[in-house]
């Protein structure tokens, strides 16, 4: 799965396809509305094993929605699929940053101490 963000910028993510391609087709299906969106001549780059695609989705994806990516060669056979989430929640996992579902949500109370006494 690819975690992407809800930026309208460009999104960078790097993949391991069936076969590398030069010229390639993005579709990209939200979950919750079944709507497709195409994204037709994109160029992803090879980078050691990995194809790097760096693509501007607009409009821009949304927060917590799933999407099936499906990316197709020039002579329309796909050569990879995966699933899409979408956060604006900061993630890196070389610094601890996961994504939490409550982000935002639910607090907690520190301002008490945790004293007890025993009788």
């Amino acid at each position: 799965m690819k975690v992407l963000t809800t930026t309208g910028g460009q999104q960078i993510f790097k993949i391991i396809p069936r076969e590398y391609a030069t010229t390639a087709t993005l579709l990209i299906t939200d979950d919750q509305t079944n709507v497709t969106k195409s994204y037709a001549n994109i160029n992803p780059t090879v980078s050691v094993n990995h194809l790097k695609i760096t693509q501007t989705f607009n409009p821009v994806l949304v927060e917590g929605h799933f999407y099936n990516m499906v990316l197709k060669n020039s002579s329309n056979k796909i050569i990879y699929k995966d699933r899409i989430f979408c956060t604006a929640q900061g993630i890196d996992q070389a610094q601890d940053q996961e994504y939490t579902i409550n982000s935002g949500v639910y607090t907690s109370d520190t301002s008490y101490d945790n004293d007890f006494i025993i009788l």
